[in-house]
């Protein structure tokens, strides 16, 4: 089976949990593929610790899930060495967040300390406790999902940690015909464990290294630059995106290629993924009148293309 047949049906199966979603889908797939984190942003109970699962056992790797709560410690998250009378040493019992697949489950509940916490380990895929450095299992993907800011208890992500996800999306609200099929179906979490791996993890790495491999045009970065100095011009944000968060995109887009079964990038591949993947870092100048995806879409379409 070739590579863009095993994403296909990847994404299928999945669609088969998470009903009316694909884009949705596909863009954290993408996510994963290039490497980065995902933050969902929506209210609850519209499918986002689900279709974290649902990606976890499709790609058969190990899954661990934090409720965020305004008491969790980083040491909840990382892990912490507890002394052992019958060994007569300290021995380090690892946290949830040595997992392959880790969903940060309402990540603006807890406090900016617990919050930081994950910034190493979504970085440097290590973290140090008590002054050992310890790798994290690869691939390392960190999936967190937070409330709207006007809910009661939430802490707004610092600018520094909202950077290191490279996609924020939403899912919204099922149309008409998916939620029947949601309220006369089975259990969403019956179907889950049903589920088969439909990739390995060692063909998971493979397709990530296949992202690196797709090819950008002199052309092509030429509007990335173009979108980039856009974004920094005064005119539509109060500051641009950062070289990291330029990188970021570009990864993104050929995750998007490579899910169309090309092995190069096209402009058609940076409009699609532009507003998840920049949007959570810029804010619009005053007076723009829209929010900040809005404000993405509109300074798209006043870039030409070179």
């Amino acid at each position: 089976m070739t590579l863009h047949a095993q994403l296909h049906r990847l994404v299928d199966q999945i669609a088969t949990i998470i009903v009316g979603k694909r884009p949705q889908i596909e863009d954290s797939l993408a996510c994963l593929l290039a490497g980065g984190h995902l933050l969902i942003e929506d209210v609850p109970g519209v499918g986002k610790t689900t279709l974290a699962h649902a990606l976890a056992v499709s790609l058969g790797l190990r899954f661990s899930r934090v409720q965020f709560t305004a008491d969790l410690m980083p040491s909840d998250l990382v892990g912490v060495s507890v002394y052992e009378r019958g060994k007569e040493a300290f021995v380090f019992h690892a946290g949830p967040v040595f997992a392959q697949v880790l969903l940060a489950d309402e990540i603006n509940r807890a406090g900016p300390k617990t919050q930081s916490a994950l910034l190493e380990a979504m970085e440097e895929h290590q973290v140090t406790v008590e002054g050992e450095t310890r790798p994290l299992p690869a691939p390392f993907f960190v999936i967190a999902t937070q409330n709207p800011s006007d809910q009661l208890g939430t802490y707004p992500l610092p600018e520094s940690q909202l950077d290191r996800f490279l996609m924020c999306i939403t899912l919204g609200y099922p149309d008409r015909a998916s939620e029947r099929a949601l309220l006369a179906g089975r259990d969403r979490r019956e179907i889950i464990h049903a589920l088969q791996p439909v990739m390995t993890p060692v063909e998971l790495q493979a397709a990530q290294q296949a992202v690196l491999a797709v090819h950008a045009s002199d052309a092509l970065l030429d509007y990335l630059q173009a979108l980039i100095a856009a974004t920094r011009d005064g005119q539509w944000f109060v500051e641009g995106l950062s070289p990291r968060a330029g990188i970021a995109l570009l990864r993104a887009a050929k995750a998007h290629a490579l899910l169309d079964a090309r092995d190069y990038v096209a402009p058609d591949d940076l409009q699609a993924v532009l507003a998840q993947a920049v949007a959570h870092r810029l804010i619009p100048v005053a007076g723009a009148g829209r929010g900040r995806r809005e404000q993405v879409l509109a300074m798209v379409e006043a870039v030409a293309l070179p």
